[in-house]
């Protein structure tokens, strides 16, 4: 019986090739020859805008596709957050499925990566054209801060002839509004101290803002200032490896003053024309804060303590201690972005 079940085995392999242990390969990359072919199906240019969670991307988003030619929506996530777009072929079983010798479609190649190209091209595009015909550049927008550097790498094996737009924010801003996140949606992430500082906040203020009392513990200030310089670091870092004159990154404080100038930089790095018209749209959508009425309405108490959206609140929130942490951790980033005189 044994020997039958091994000359059953020993064909299986001769017809099918070595079976699978469990363990999947590593995914190729798309190739340049499968690139060229997925754009006969799916030809619109494609880019991602990522950024640190907090800094802008949303804001980004909405007035990148103010231009009659671009589309943008966001948190997809195909590359920055789990399961990611990867999941839908990392398994054995699938790669057996997709590299298996019998199935004549494959040509004896790994299909995975043009099925992960082909189902986000789809997302985007059927969702540009229902935006209008004459949008031919979308784009997704997902802050990459939960996966860094390694969302570079993962949108260029599947986009290597994407665009990438990285925006930074300065991260005393950045942890302040991610913290003011937590507290308004109440995440089940906080500690007992945390929810002891939230319910201080809502009784005074005061202390918070004049430099008594801090809104971070020493351990969250210290492990996301942490955090803000590796997304900083990887991302740049992957992306003008990776992508080279593909890789586009500026500063969310710069966009806040001059607006129209930065999103035509953007714009003209997609080699399009931009119309003054334009302008006017931008300052409209500037000028409206659906994030900031969101958090009104999820709890008011502490929304209003914070502006939404604005440029230094660090400087009347963080105490000295905070600025020591901050700066202990994060120095040379803020020197390097130009934020140490902010």
């Amino acid at each position: 019986m044994e020997a039958l079940q091994r000359i059953k085995s020993a064909a299986r392999i001769l017809l099918r090739g070595e079976e699978k242990t469990g363990v999947r390969s590593e995914i190729p990359p798309l190739s340049v020859e499968q690139v060229a072919e997925m754009k006969q199906f799916f030809p619109m240019e494609k880019f991602f805008i990522y950024g640190h969670a907090r800094s802008g991307t949303t804001l980004l988003a909405r007035l990148i596709r103010l231009h009659p030619e671009v589309h943008c929506n966001w948190q997809a996530h195909f590359f920055t957050r789990k399961p990611l777009l990867k999941s839908l072929v990392d398994s054995a079983e699938m790669e057996e499925w997709l590299t298996r010798r019998s199935n004549r479609w494959n040509d004896g190649a790994d299909l995975s990566p043009l099925v992960m190209r082909a189902t986000a091209d789809y997302i985007m595009e059927s969702d540009a054209k229902r935006a209008g015909a004459e949008k031919h550049i979308v784009g997704d927008k997902s802050p990459n801060s939960l996966n860094d550097g390694e969302s570079v790498q993962l949108m260029h094996a599947v986009y290597p002839d994407a665009y990438l737009i990285n925006i930074v924010r300065d991260g005393r801003d950045v942890l302040i509004s991610q913290r003011f996140r937590n507290f308004v949606e109440e995440s089940r992430f906080l500690t007992k101290e945390d929810k002891q500082i939230m319910a201080d906040l809502r009784k005074d203020q005061t202390p918070f803002t004049t430099g008594e009392r801090s809104i971070f513990t020493e351990k969250w200030l210290r492990a996301n200032a942490e955090g803000w310089v590796k997304n900083l670091t990887e991302t740049e870092q992957e992306g003008r490896r990776l992508l080279g004159e593909r890789y586009y990154e500026f500063r969310y404080e710069d966009l806040l003053a001059t607006p129209f100038a930065e999103m035509n930089k953007v714009w003209q790095h997609f080699g399009i024309d931009v119309a003054d018209a334009l302008e006017e749209a931008i300052l409209a959508e500037m000028n409206s804060n659906p994030d900031q009425e969101w958090q009104q309405e999820r709890n008011e108490s502490i929304a209003d303590f914070l502006p939404k959206g604005k440029a230094g609140n660090w400087q009347n929130i963080f105490t000295s201690r905070d600025r020591e942490i901050f700066n202990e951790v994060a120095g040379e980033m803020l020197e390097k972005w130009k934020y140490e005189n902010a």
